[in-house]
């Protein structure tokens, strides 16, 4: 009986034929060809229904889908999230639960608008943009779900959740009424992160920093106030008229906008004479900075006097451009700032309310109104037509004229470049600001109505009551929920949720009636989408009112879209599917500050809670390099192609294989290596199909107490196997559980377990009880093995169980195994002895091993068949060996093995001598009863009894 690569017998003909037994599971997955076929019969036999079927009236496991968006083909990145979350929604079926899954897209917002001027130009009507995006979101969507089907993700892809679906837009709007009367949302001038390209206010995840050059720049503001400054500093007269207080900033183009300046309460400054161009000057600056700011101006002084900011608190100072034009003749107000510092400049900072924010709260906490406020850059980046000087210029060009200008008033002290790490645009990587403009917010701080937590407090306590995976997400999603300014809820878009409100013309007050026009607005979406809000005539809702009010031109912030799907989907549109918190939402790393962060925010404001129990963040997709994808490197691995050439397995085995908490690593190299393991467990799954395919449980199961050891040790083997798997499952650890699986198949199978069962499953009577004992173990064990891989594996599980399950037993699962829960394994009585036992067999039979291939790489023997062994050994050693009695050769896959006790550790040794007996031709054995039956003069005495007779006695293995 020769054996090939594969470890499975050649068919030799024979009149003394072994048991060879054959499985329709090909030893060749050839997954990209024959995937395709399971993906079409999972659709067309409705598998995800079935899977429904089978686990209605368990308790539910909700998996929420963080929606991608509706644009462009996946990438890598999406594979891997929508395979985790497969994995993940699987696990939990097989356990037990109610595990359903419905995907979903993000449909509205910036790039699907882009992508519709780019098709069909640039002011269409509102009307026509919105009906364009969203017939171009729903081509999107059917592109990205066949690819998602591609992967093996099961779902309810027939009825997926859109937040463009009517439903859905509806009841968004529904929310933002809520929240309007629950008090967390207000009206007001605030600067906010401003794109020039998005003419629009951008989101905190949408902002990326990059470098960027400008020009670093010192600037004086010449003294208005004499008198009130000498006081200040303790002198009875300044000793000359001529002053400036310096600041610095990497501004320029902020100068024009100029309203106040900023002082440290506890920083001391200095009144320092000096001498510019022959005249006598005097400069206020930080103490601390007085000598590197003079050798920056190339100017010597002395300090004449100090004292603390405090002390000049509320002290007036005119703008540079003051006596220049009128426009600029205003003065600039001291104001008390806990945010300077003495890291750089001059430790006093210029504020510009309109482009800053701690400039913004400085103004308006010293009583600025917001209609005191300049605003004089534009939504496109240009200075509005009212500036003097600069009218019309773009913010970046006009730095180099501002700049010109200071010279020329005498208030420039030093200009340097300086590269700096500067906010961008994550969309058109271009820089953006800080710009004032009439907004809704979301309060952070505000107490709502009901007098009950501020947003923050209800948002960080519900991040102390989630679970996070990996940990340290739970400090990272605190430090920005901490930190955030008011969350911006409007845009200046077409393609999305309007917040529909009236607004007076004159006051800007909402109309007395908002939240039932709310509601009322909401019933029309619900029928025609968002659309309903660009048709809908004002007379119609407004009566009389009418001619007092306008439309609110805004649109929500698309994060709202997505983060209030905890309403419009687990609570609106999918909620028989659903409950309400999510068990858990699962995402890239950088959704703490994108998906998670919007939907805590929504669910705190509206339920007072998280709406996830869990939270599990995954690491970004790098070449085998370490290095980011890119079109640019050329080192983009799509999915698409990995599904077509190797097989979504593949793909789904190297996500299940990496440790996702950090980065993920592809490349050729890398799916080569994980190819060749899903060769190994493949292999392993058709040795046991094969040798369990003329097996019937039900007539031919061995009852446990009457099974050979090896073969109850090796049920006992697969328990402790299925519990550690089942345990990593639980905590959303996969790569332990593939690691663990390919060993298990590598070594505790194929290297031991089912080295040594060959001979008994080739050998044997085919109905012999050392066969069926064989055949009973492999079978609980075939059953236990392919629902802990389904999850991972689901194609192959899938094939396999459709050659192993039985007629019946493959009825009963409706056809396929994802209505299986995880197989329980019998109890084996005294297990933890027997695997302690097995344990230190398998110990001295690598020892006996690596002693038989020394001797064959010597020439001395060929197979280890040909070898007889006697193991020298002590005390329990020996006890354990002896114990075997005759299965000791089967268990060192010898002809003959001994055991032969000897006085100690030192002693023992392992003897190998070739077997001068002959060999028998059906069983390779070499045995001295080869030729004693003469009508079976090939056979050894044991191949007769296993052919002809009663059969062999088996006890151990």
């Amino acid at each position: 009986m020769s054996e090939n690569q594969s470890g499975k017998p050649n068919k030799t003909v024979s009149k003394y034929p072994v048991n060879m037994t054959e499985t329709p599971f090909p030893m060749r997955g050839d997954l990209a060809k024959r995937e395709p076929k399971w993906v079409k019969e999972w659709q067309d036999k409705k598998i995800y229904q079935r899977i429904r079927k089978a686990s209605q009236n368990r308790p539910k496991f909700i998996l929420h889908d963080g929606p991608p968006y509706a644009n462009g083909d996946i990438h890598i990145g999406h594979a891997v999230n929508k395979i985790l979350k497969d994995i993940v929604v699987k696990t939990r079926n097989m356990a037990g639960f109610d595990a359903q899954y419905v995907p979903g897209w993000d449909c509205h917002g910036m790039p699907i608008e882009i992508q519709i001027e780019k098709l069909y130009g640039k002011n269409l009507p509102v009307g026509e943009v919105q009906a364009k995006a969203r017939a171009y979101a729903n081509e999107q969507i059917e592109r990205q779900k066949a690819d998602f089907i591609r992967l093996g993700v099961l779902g309810e892809w027939d009825n997926p959740y859109k937040t463009m679906n009517f439903s859905n837009e509806a009841d968004e709007l529904r929310a933002l009424g809520k929240l309007l009367e629950k008090g967390y949302v207000y009206r007001g001038l605030k600067p906010v992160n401003w794109c020039f390209d998005c003419g629009s206010a951008l989101a905190e995840a949408e902002v990326e920093y990059e470098n960027k050059r400008d020009p670093s720049i010192d600037v004086g503001f010449p003294f208005a106030e004499h008198d009130k400054l000498a006081k200040a500093f303790k002198l009875d007269k300044l000793p000359t008229d001529k002053g400036y207080c310096v600041i610095w900033t990497t501004t320029p183009w902020t100068i024009p906008s100029n309203q106040a300046l900023n002082m440290h309460p506890e920083i001391t400054y200095a009144l320092v004479e000096t001498v510019r161009n022959g005249e006598t000057i005097l400069l206020i600056l930080a103490q601390d900075l007085v000598e590197s700011s003079l050798q920056k101006y190339k100017l010597e002084g002395k300090v004449i006097a100090t004292t603390l900011g405090a002390n000049l608190s509320e002290i007036k100072f005119k703008h540079p451009f003051a006596h220049l034009d009128a426009g600029y003749d205003r003065l600039s107000p001291v104001y008390m700032g806990e945010y300077v510092t003495l890291d750089s400049g001059t430790g006093v900072v210029h504020s510009a309310p309109a482009y800053g924010i701690e400039d913004f709260q400085s103004c308006k906490a010293h009583g600025m109104k917001d209609d005191d406020i300049l605003n004089p850059v534009m939504g496109d980046g240009k200075y509005a037509s009212w500036l003097p000087f600069f009218a019309g210029m773009n913010i970046w060009v006009a730095s180099k004229p501002i700049c010109s200008k200071l010279e020329e008033a005498g208030a420039l002290f030093n200009l340097v470049m300086f590269d700096h790490s500067y906010m961008h645009c994550w969309r058109h990587k271009t820089p953006i600001i800080y710009r004032a403009t009439s907004q809704w917010f979301a309060s952070m701080d505000n107490k709502p109505n009901d007098g009950g937590a501020s947003l923050r407090e209800t948002a960080l306590k519900s991040i102390d009551e989630t679970a996070f995976f990996p940990a340290w997400g739970q400090a990272r999603l605190h430090g920005m929920i901490a930190n955030r300014p008011d969350w911006t809820l409007s845009r200046q878009r077409q393609w999305g949720v309007p917040m529909a409100f009236f607004l007076h013309k004159e006051t800007g007050q909402l109309h007395p009636r908002t939240p039932e026009l709310l509601e009322q607005i909401a019933v029309r979406i619900e029928k025609d989408g968002i659309e309903a809000w660009q048709q809908l005539d004002i007379q119609e809702f407004l009566g009389a009112d009418a001619d007092m009010y306008v439309k609110n031109r805004d649109t929500l912030d698309v994060w709202f879209d997505s983060g209030t799907t905890h309403q419009t989907v687990l609570r609106g549109s999918h909620k028989e599917q659903s409950h309400f918190p999510a068990d858990l939402y699962l995402e890239g790393s950088d959704q703490h500050r994108g998906w998670f962060h919007s939907s805590l925010l929504t669910s705190s404001m509206l339920n007072g809670c998280a709406p996830y129990k869990a939270l599990l963040t995954h690491g970004f997709v790098v070449d085998g390099e370490g290095k980011k994808m890119s079109k640019s490197k050329g080192n983009v691995v799509a999915p698409q192609k990995i599904s077509d050439t190797l097989g979504a397995d593949i793909l789904r085995l190297w996500v299940a294989s990496t440790d996702y908490s950090g980065e993920l690593s592809i490349s050729d190299e890398i799916l080569k290596r994980v190819t060749e393991s899903y060769r190994r467990i493949r292999n392993t799954l058709r040795f046991l199909l094969a040798n369990t395919s003329d097996f019937d449980p039900a007539k031919d199961a061995i009852p446990l107490a009457d099974l050979l050891e090896i073969d109850r040790y090796a049920i006992a083997n697969m328990a402790i196997l299925q519990k550690d798997i089942l345990a990593h499952y639980t905590v959303f650890e996969y790569h332990p559980v593939v690691s663990k699986l390919q060993s298990f198949c590598s070594e505790d199978l194929g290297g031991f377990y089912l080295d040594i069962l060959k001979d008994r499953l080739y050998t044997s009577g085919t109905t012999s009880a050392a066969r069926r004992s064989a055949q009973t173990a492999i079978w609980h064990i075939t059953q236990a093995l392919l629902r802990v891989m389904a999850p991972i594996l689901s194609f192959t599980a899938e094939e396999a169980w459709a050659s192993f399950a039985g007629t019946e037993a493959f009825a009963a699962s409706d056809e396929t195994i994802f209505t299986q829960t995880y197989y329980a394994l019998p109890e084996i009585a005294g297990a933890e002895a027997l695997l302690s036992k097995f344990a230190a067999l398998r110990d001295i039979r690598a020892d006996v091993t690596k002693q038989l291939e020394e001797v064959r790489v010597s020439g001395a023997i060929g197979a280890s068949l040909q070898a007889e062994v006697t193991v020298k050994a002590s005390g329990a050693k020996y006890e354990l060996l002896k114990g075997f009695g005759d299965d000791l050769r089967f268990i060192f896959i010898t002809s003959s093995a001994a055991v032969e006790q000897v006085a100690s550790e030192a002693d023992e040794a392992v003897v190998v001598t070739p077997s001068a007996d002959a060999k028998c031709e059906r069983c390779w054995h070499y045995r001295a009863d080869v030729g004693s039956h003469a009508e079976h003069a090939g056979l050894c005495g044991r191949c007769v009894s296993n052919l002809f007779g009663a059969g062999e006695e088996r006890h151990f293995a």
